[in-house]
C-alpha cells in the first residue's frame, strides 16, 4: 500500500481540489406569476403545486 513520504504543499492540494465546486440552486418558473423560485418551495405569490396556499 502506498504511503505518503513527504507532506504535500497547499498549492498541490488546491490544484487537486479545483473541481470541487458548489452548484447554484435549481430555479424554476412559477406557472402562476412567472417569477423564478427554488424547486419544491412556495412562490412569493403564495402558490405551491398548483394550489393557492397563502392568501396575499
Amino acid at each position: 500500500m502506498a504511503v505518503q513520504q513527504r507532506r504535500g504543499s497547499k498549492t498541490r492540494k488546491n490544484k487537486r481540489r479545483t473541481h470541487y465546486k458548489i452548484a447554484g440552486p435549481t430555479l424554476t418558473r412559477c406557472p402562476n406569476c412567472g417569477e423564478y423560485k427554488v424547486a419544491h418551495k412556495m412562490c412569493s405569490c403564495g402558490e405551491y403545486n398548483g394550489r393557492q396556499v397563502v392568501e396575499k
